[in-house]
């Protein structure tokens, strides 16, 4: 499995680590105990061991391109992907507490941040632990089929939209508001709605365009 590396990593943490970046703020009387602060730390880890890896994996693309795919990769539904594959929903379950105030894992896991915000605080637990090289190689490996996805498919902007909002029990429709400009060169206005709420407005060339246009800045908008 491409997670192995880092799965083994995870394994190896020193447990009082461990089981920091395993805690919710609703588990500790002192918040810094939490997951927080070491989830700050993984994001940008996370972040640079991606970049780098992007860099001489696509020498091809620009850097427009690689911002796209360096994004998609590491969104919060690519990172909750890999937490699951690393088994963090069962980690969050062994470790939740018996305090009254503690919110239940499996509240915690219903909502679309406590997964990938846990899953980067290992990694930040790791980058402690092991330094940054032999953690970025492991999270290279663990988010190396999400970054060639993210390749293939760059502009899929309304896939990732609709993952995220499946994960919250939503889905989006597109509604094409405006067309102007001559029969040859038409620019479509589109509008992403979740129910009745306008979540992102895109403008395309064609209606596909201007969906994938309205999807990026939803995700934008909702988190993604």
């Amino acid at each position: 499995m491409s997670v192995e590396a880092l799965a083994a990593l995870i394994r190896e943490l020193p447990e009082e680590l461990r089981a920091r970046a395993l805690t919710h703020s609703s588990w500790s009387e002192d918040r810094s105990e939490s997951y927080e602060r070491l989830a700050y730390l993984g994001d940008s880890v996370l972040a640079l061991a991606i970049a780098s890896d992007l860099f001489g994996r696509f020498e091809e693309i620009d850097a427009g391109g690689l911002t796209k795919i360096h994004n998609q990769a590491v969104s919060g539904v690519s990172c909750a992907e890999v937490g699951r594959e690393l088994g963090v929903p069962e980690m969050l379950e062994r470790n939740q507490p018996a305090r009254e105030e503690a919110i239940p894992a499996e509240v915690l896991l219903a909502g679309s941040r406590p997964l990938p915000e846990v899953t980067e605080a290992l990694i930040g637990a790791c980058f402690l632990a092991f330094g940054y090289q032999r953690t970025a190689d492991a999270v290279a490996a663990a988010f190396g089929p999400r970054m060639e996805h993210a390749a293939e498919t760059r502009v899929d902007h309304k896939s990732a939209l609709q993952e995220l909002l499946a994960q919250r029990q939503a889905r989006v429709t597109y509604e094409v508001t405006s067309e102007s400009g001559p029969a040859h060169a038409r620019t479509f206005e589109v509008v992403a709605k979740v129910g009745s709420d306008k979540v992102g407005t895109g403008l395309g060339r064609s209606k596909k365009a201007a969906e994938q246009d309205a999807a990026e800045r939803a995700l934008k908008r909702l988190g993604g």
